[in-house]
């Protein structure tokens, strides 16, 4: 099987607010973020923080309040109402969390892939055959099972199966493996990798799990509308927003409290913090 190439997601100042109980309210907050093709990603951070607004703007599902937001060569602000629903039917798989949001009961995996697949309006990879998207998550030998049959990691498998029926591009995953226990988590996880390995999908993924996260190379933490910091192969790092700010991950608040004098200096080349006091 050859699979298209991944697509880029990159924003560029993205603001998206929301009226709740009379109130205007910002989830993202001026967020610059580049997911390269091929890239897979974890979004991080607690309930509210607006990693799920991230992952739903990415979708097309929402348009942002202001700021740019490009999927491929695509800039989602920019598209009508059809352009965003082939968008979404050919270009991007998305992975709903629990299984069963993902799936109709009464169709087998190959149903319901099937069914995903009359669905797509055209426009993205050759088409495939069901089959080899079934053999793809691991599922060839329970293809015309029915679903009351399978065990939950079989069924988030036959929704991953739903969400990669067009052979999408970007795989956006909330939260995949949230109801599953750990043997399912892990092939699950599995999964995705070599979706993202053979296929090439550019794959974003919204998870609360530390030990998911752990799986991922790459992790981006969302903190009240912004990024927070990043995780890369094991290594944690802050990152500067574009006006300068520096957010301090949540272990150093204790150290650097609010008010504190903080002096940045360079010494022999190396930049460096140090606690001058407090107010």
């Amino acid at each position: 099987m050859s699979g298209r190439h991944g697509l880029d997601v990159l924003t560029r100042g993205l603001v998206h607010i929301y009226r709740a109980e009379g109130h205007d309210v910002a989830a993202l907050s001026g967020v610059d973020l580049h997911v390269r093709a091929g890239d897979v990603v974890g979004l991080l951070g607690p309930s509210g923080s607006g990693k799920s607004t991230l992952l739903s703007l990415f979708a097309g599902l929402m348009r942002p309040s202001a700021g740019s937001i490009r999927v491929g060569e695509k800039e989602i602000g920019k598209l009508n109402e059809r352009e965003l629903d082939d968008f979404r039917a050919a270009e991007v798989g998305i992975l709903l969390q629990g299984a069963s949001r993902n799936l109709l009961p009464y169709l087998t995996p190959r149903g319901n892939v099937e069914f995903a697949q009359r669905s797509d309006r055209g426009g993205g990879a050759s088409p495939w055959q069901a089959g080899e998207v079934l053999e793809l998550m691991g599922l060839g030998d329970v293809a015309d099972h029915a679903l009351a049959g399978l065990t939950p990691g079989q069924l988030q498998l036959t929704a991953l199966g739903v969400a990669m029926a067009a052979r999408p591009g970007l795989l956006l995953a909330d939260e995949p493996t949230s109801q599953l226990d750990h043997v399912s988590r892990d092939l699950v996880l599995d999964t995705v990798h070599r979706v993202n390995r053979e296929q090439g999908t550019t794959v974003v993924v919204v998870t609360h799990d530390p030990d998911v996260a752990a799986r991922l190379p790459r992790t981006i933490t969302i903190r009240d509308g912004r990024i927070g910091g990043e995780g890369r192969e094991g290594m944690d790092y802050a990152v500067v927003a574009p006006d300068g700010s520096l957010p301090l991950p949540p272990a150093a608040i204790d150290a650097f409290p609010p008010g504190a004098l903080v002096r940045v200096h360079e010494v022999d080349g190396v930049w460096k913090l140090e606690l001058e006091g407090g107010s």
